[in-house]
């Protein structure tokens, strides 16, 4: 049963709870009376560390010291070693975002390099989700430039040979890309993954900051090819040593002991968030510019107490449990005092197997350098800044335009797709913020049986569209609508009068009309509908709200071709399969995922096909002779 009494008012029992708790590392986790987690913590002592809340109160930060006062009930979870108990904490705080925590944002805003270890021939890209990968695969970043990036990533793929296509381009021949040396055929297994894995590693250890170890590598390998007299390849290693002395032939900076590898940490804050820099310096070299953003919390916003060494502390135990031991600098510059400095130290230390060293200079090179980090932080939550101002003049413009009681928080927008109603689907994509959030993006295949090739009907799709987006509140009345993040605040339907007359028949009769507010927004002239008017509203097609609201509607619209496309491709693909006795549709999927396309299928062998995963020596004589009629007549 949980406590309803604050630990504060009653010292015995605060006393008594104290003493339950173990001196040993861990998680701890307070509640308030209704049982709302409050804040997570660890502690390599946990008994101590909660102790200190509650006797050392004039060294709370004014967060910390509101949340004690709030506190009903302390929960822990005893772990073995201070490693588990930061990972454990870490997972915790992603999972319940307890309100005193400081929080890392999640918005896709900077880019990362993903290296899919878990895969035979290992892939490398850039991607903006982190939630894509496998266990073994692994993330670099997030990097703060992304045209940098592309251009690093470019320029490998250049200097080493990487597979360069996602897919294969021929089914039994590697692609131009071998023939110049620029791929070693990975599509056919010329290469072996073994050999392959440690070309791979050798990239990796770019994206790691390693790239001084990996020309110091590649030079010794290069000398011992001259001396054996293999001058070829000791002349492609040169021209890989070259491309990369060239990524960073600019990026010297001068510190004391050149030879230490440094991070280097700083911030710069509004009253709603932080712009984290985290700059790698190896070898004298900064190799590698990270950004990250942190939410304040809502206690500390009204006050000009903002705890960087709280949100500094957060950043990097985020950061070094997601990289490899090796990635781990000897020493750590910090704009601000850690709180947890001590915790952290042990915790790299002891992954690292080295000394490492956290700092906060106050004079000289270094506090010099820290400064210039702090700089390229306050650039970054300027520019931040500044596109949040575009969107909320863009949000604020539409809500005045629609006379809308708020702004708009999560605005949806949809759009049909077909060749004279065939292949016939439709896009809902969607806004948060002014901003696309394409995790919330959907398809739908219109199901309608009277649209069929050379009957379209519009306005009957979106109509089924909009039933089936929003039956679920029709099928479980409880739903909340208000104040719902799933909820739209606004639906805007990519046509005139005719598609929203449509839409808004369908709403009325779901009884969701008057809780959803819905726009059309017609292609000639850029003119806004609104439900039961004759007449477009007044607007300027320049200004800020219809801006918007173009974005969302040409959004619509390439999803939708998109996904039109895609299904039109398909449909094409199995058109000729269909005509197969005994080839359903799971096997066509099977057979087309092996052979890629239909004419690989009509080159392939009957051995060949036999191999195929699903068919059978049966089945693959009819594929065969399906496509070789002339076979099936000599009796072949």
């Amino acid at each position: 049963m949980m406590n309803t009494v604050l630990l504060v008012q009653d010292l015995e029992l605060l006393e008594a709870r104290l003493r339950e708790i173990p001196a040993e590392p861990g998680v701890y986790l307070m509640r308030d009376r209704q049982s709302n987690l409050l804040y997570i913590g660890k502690s390599k002592k946990l008994r101590s560390r909660v102790r200190s809340y509650f006797r050392d109160s004039q060294h709370l930060s004014p967060r910390i010291a509101m949340m004690v006062q709030k506190v009903a009930e302390i929960e822990f979870i005893v772990t073995d070693t201070e490693a588990e108990a930061l990972a454990l904490e870490a997972n915790l705080i992603k999972q319940h975002l307890p309100y005193f925590n400081i929080l890392l944002k999640d918005d896709k805003k900077y880019p990362y390099i993903l290296i899919t270890w878990s895969e035979e021939y290992p892939r490398i890209f850039i991607t903006r989700n982190r939630r894509l990968g496998k266990a073994k695969d692994r993330y670099y970043g997030p990097y703060t430039d992304a045209r940098l990036l592309r251009n690093t990533l470019h320029l490998v793929k250049r200097i080493f040979p990487l597979r360069q296509r996602p897919q294969p381009l021929f089914k039994d021949r590697p692609c131009l890309n071998y023939d110049i040396g620029r791929c070693p055929g990975v599509c056919q297994q010329l290469i072996s993954s073994a050999d392959y894995h440690q070309i791979v590693q050798k990239v990796a250890m770019i994206f790691q900051g390693r790239s001084e170890e990996l020309i110091d590598t590649l030079t010794q390998q290069m000398e011992s090819a001259s001396a054996e007299l293999n001058f070829e390849q000791a002349a492609i290693l040169r021209d890989r040593i070259n491309g990369l002395k060239s990524l960073t032939a600019e990026q010297k900076v001068s510190l004391p002991d050149d030879t230490v590898s440094r991070d280097a940490v700083a911030l710069a804050a509004d009253n709603q968030k932080a712009c984290v820099q985290l700059f790698q310096i190896r070898a004298g070299k900064l190799v590698g510019r990270l950004g990250f953003v942190a939410q304040i919390p809502e206690s500390d916003r009204h006050s000009n107490n903002i705890d960087s060494g709280a949100i500094l502390q957060r950043v990097l135990e985020e950061h070094y449990q997601n990289v490899e031991p090796v990635e781990i600098p000897a020493e750590i510059i910090v704009q601000s005092e850690l709180p947890e400095a001590e915790f952290l130290t042990a915790f790299l230390t002891e992954r690292k197997r080295t000394k490492v060293k956290i700092i906060a200079p106050q004079r000289q090179a270094k506090a010099e350098f820290l400064e210039m980090v702090e700089r390229n932080a306050e650039y970054e939550l300027a520019r931040l800044q500044k596109q949040e101002n575009a969107n909320t003049q863009s949000l604020e413009d539409l809500a005045s335009i629609l006379d809308l009681p708020e702004l708009p928080r999560r605005i949806e927008g949809y759009d049909i797709s077909h060749i004279q109603g065939s292949n016939a689907v439709a896009s809902q994509v969607v806004f948060i913020d002014g901003l696309p959030a394409k995790q919330y993006y959907r398809h739908y295949k219109i199901k309608n049986p009277d649209i069929t090739i050379g009957h379209s009907d519009d306005f009957a799709s979106l109509a089924e569209v909009i039933g089936r987006r929003f039956r679920k509140y029709i099928e479980d009345p409880n739903l909340p609508r208000l104040d719902n993040p799933d909820f739209p605040d606004l639906v805007m339907i990519d046509g005139g009068k005719g598609q929203l007359s449509a839409v808004v028949s369908i709403l009325q009769k779901m009884n969701l009309l008057a809780d959803l507010r819905v726009v059309s927004l017609a292609k000639q002239r850029e003119e806004i509908f609104l439900p039961g008017e004759s007449f477009p509203l007044e607007t300027d097609a320049e200004q800020p709200g219809i801006q918007l609201l173009r974005r969302l509607r040409d959004e619509a619209h390439r999803f939708a071709v998109t996904f039109h496309r895609q299904q039109r491709s398909d449909k094409l693909k199995r058109s000729r399969l269909d005509e197969i006795p005994g080839l359903g549709f799971h096997r066509q999927k099977q057979l087309l995922a092996h052979f890629r396309s239909i004419d690989y299928i009509r080159e392939a062998t009957l051995e060949q096909l036999t191999k195929a995963p699903g068919i059978g020596p049966k089945l693959a004589q009819e594929i065969y002779d399906y496509f070789h009629p002339e076979s099936r007549a000599i009796g072949v």
